[in-house]
């Protein structure tokens, strides 16, 4: 049986090898990320591409591979007999590609002893604590990782054959249409040519996610409080929440239950929580944190939102950006409230310092909204000592000079272009 597994997992290979796929553009370059003898790890949610991503790092090369998304291979699995079948089937092959790993039980002390022997391993999974703890734990510093989110807005271009031009009120039009498809279809890379079935799909992708990669690996029992609040915290996604507001409104017996049902929603890259930035370690830890959303189709696909509210769906937008830009939740991005309770969306921080502060407004055409918006950039550009300040709109573009502080007003499809 494990015979038929592995040559039929060949054939998909082999199939898979001959399509086109867009080209990914990613922070660092991905020749380097092969070149390295550490184990590579692609992360993220299913159906953003890392399978797809790690076949074209790999189309030249003679490379092994495993896809363990399959029942009968992990029902089968028996890693001597495995191991011989893939030097029979793909001899003198120089890197072993182990897909959706994270299926096979105590799959890191498996990789831990393939990596001892000077296999050259590739992996891709979509539990993000699961991995990184556990390759932490066991294979410390003996691994590099990438993470693949759904396309950005500059994949989508590409992927569409738009050049990015913005002369003519045409190119530009073109532009800003494609993003604000984005922005309420998201960017999963099979539904860009078929935003009808968006809703679907997405659906369909997301009830997966929760039954699939949550509730069956967790063995959560009651699977209705994981499922009303995975709907709560979509359908606020942006707004402040804390741990004990929700055990409260959604009738948890515990903020227990609460805190370990979050964390299980954030492993499949569903979810993301940003904390509230502070000096003290100690206070950020107990005030609210926001939630947001891997995708915008998401929303479309499962929030109960009565009407679209364009402001938080493109603050969304905003910050799965700059997770894709290499920011993370843990250690360089957050959200501001200064001493008079006026809020800033992001703070970017390197190493120690605090690099920019971003609020993001779909429009300032109201008065009042500009005023809020600017002052309380002002304001926190005091207390947290940056000068270095950026308020992300629709259309909008302007350079204000207050209080001996410039504040770059910029368009968000030129800040996604890196315009």
């Amino acid at each position: 049986m494990i015979r038929t597994i592995v040559l039929q997992q060949k054939e998909e290979r082999d199939t898979l090898l001959q399509c086109n796929y867009q080209e990914r553009f990613l922070n660092e370059n991905p020749e380097n990320f092969l070149k390295s003898n550490l184990i590579k790890l692609i992360s993220g949610p299913r159906r953003a591409g890392k399978s797809v991503f790690a076949l074209q790092l790999l189309q030249s090369r003679n490379f092994a591979y495993l896809n363990f998304d399959d029942d009968l291979l992990i029902k089968h699995f028996d890693e001597n007999s495995v191991i011989q079948l893939l030097l029979e089937v793909y001899p003198r092959f120089e890197y072993l590609l182990l897909d959706e790993i994270q299926n096979l039980p105590e799959w890191e002390l498996w990789v831990g002893k393939l990596y001892r022997r000077g296999f050259n391993l590739i992996i891709t999974g979509s539990n993000s604590k699961l991995l990184s703890n556990e390759m932490a734990t066991v294979l410390t510093g003996r691994f590099i990782q990438i993470n693949i989110l759904p396309f950005s807005y500059e994949e989508v271009l590409a992927f569409n054959n738009i050049p990015v031009k913005y002369e003519t009120p045409v190119e530009k039009a073109q532009l800003l249409q494609q993003l604000a498809e984005i922005m309420k279809f998201g960017s999963f890379p099979e539904i860009i040519k078929s935003r009808t079935l968006t809703r679907n799909y997405l659906t369909m992708l997301y009830d997966s996610i929760l039954l699939k990669d949550i509730t069956k690996r967790f063995k959560v029992r009651h699977s209705n409080e994981l499922y009303n609040l995975s709907t709560y915290l979509l359908t606020n996604y942006c707004n402040p929440f804390s741990i004990n507001q929700l055990s409260e409104e959604l009738n948890f017996n515990s903020a227990h239950t609460v805190q370990k049902f979050c964390n299980y929603l954030a492993e499949p890259y569903l979810f993301f929580y940003l904390q509230r930035y502070d000096n003290k370690l100690k206070i950020m830890k107990k005030v609210p944190q926001k939630s947001y959303i891997v995708d915008n189709g998401f929303l479309l696909a499962k929030s109960f939102e009565l009407s679209e509210n364009r402001g938080r769906l493109l603050e969304n937008l905003v910050f799965i950006e700059l997770i894709r830009r290499g920011y993370n939740t843990h250690q360089t991005l957050f959200y501001y409230r200064t001493r008079n309770n006026k809020e800033i969306d992001f703070v970017c921080r390197n190493m120690h310092k605090i690099e920019t502060l971003i609020q993001v407004s779909y429009d300032l055409q109201n008065s009042k909204t500009f005023k809020r918006e600017i002052s309380a950039l002002i304001e926190s550009s005091g207390e947290l000592n940056c000068k270095n300040l950026l308020l992300l709109t629709w259309e909008e573009e302007n350079i204000i000079e207050e209080n001996n502080l410039t504040i770059h007003i910029k368009p968000v499809w030129k800040w996604l272009l890196n315009l």
